[in-house]
């Protein structure tokens, strides 16, 4: 097997690689890694020092690629599937490329602040966490409108990106009713088989998500 996946399967970031990979049947072996196993941690940090996951191995070509948005476009060039997640037109890439970045800033960051403010009960003031959740998700509303897909005609790397934000960050501020079409985009993400698949793997360590109970029942 060329590529290993350096992983968790509860962790967000590394949902989105997963979604990329099995979007285009990438061949890979997992590596189910536990940041509080000593072994674990100094095995994920002898490939990329900062310590972080996901991280992929490529061992025909011997190298480590770190960060999820790297990952996924290493793949799209050396190992491409039926379509093309960052797409070859440069506006177009442009685009998917912005919105990757909005959902990985915007939505991602401060759901993870929120999720650690729990882990470490540090009640901080998370005002400025939900107000921006609460903006972006009104950009979205707006965005979604007219399109099925968030960046491009086709799901791209943006909406792999746009999966584990919106799923995790949901269970924390709930979408508002009369954002239709931001509902609309998200159970469309739900419905995707690359999607499913990922759920299915995680659901096994959902209880160890500092906010379980929020999770929907069919999720569970």
């Amino acid at each position: 097997m060329p590529l290993t996946l350096y992983y968790h399967p509860l962790a967000s970031f590394c949902h989105k690689v997963l979604i990329a990979l099995y979007e285009n049947g990438v061949d890979f072996e997992k590596r189910i890694i536990d940041l509080t196993n000593e072994a674990d941690r100094a095995e994920l940090q002898a490939l990329w020092p900062i310590g972080k996951f996901p991280v992929i191995r490529d061992h025909a070509r011997q190298r480590n690629v770190p960060e999820s948005t790297l990952i996924i476009e290493y793949l799209d060039r050396v190992y491409p599937g039926e379509h093309a997640l960052l797409p070859d037109d440069w506006e177009t890439a442009l685009e998917v490329r912005l919105w990757d970045r909005f959902f990985d800033h915007y939505v991602h960051e401060p759901m993870q602040r929120i999720v650690a403010d729990r882990i470490y009960a540090a009640h901080g003031d998370l005002t400025k966490e939900r107000t921006l959740l609460a903006t972006a998700y009104r950009m979205l509303e707006q965005r979604m409108a007219s399109r099925i897909w968030v960046a491009s005609a086709d799901f791209s790397l943006a909406d792999c990106a746009a999966v584990p934000a919106l799923f995790y960050a949901s269970t924390l501020v709930a979408f508002p009713n009369d954002h239709a079409h931001l509902h609309a985009y998200f159970e469309r993400l739900m419905l995707r088989p690359s999607v499913l698949r990922v759920i299915e793997e995680a659901k096994p360590y959902f209880a160890f998500y500092p906010f379980a109970e929020a999770i929907p029942e069919r999720f569970r």
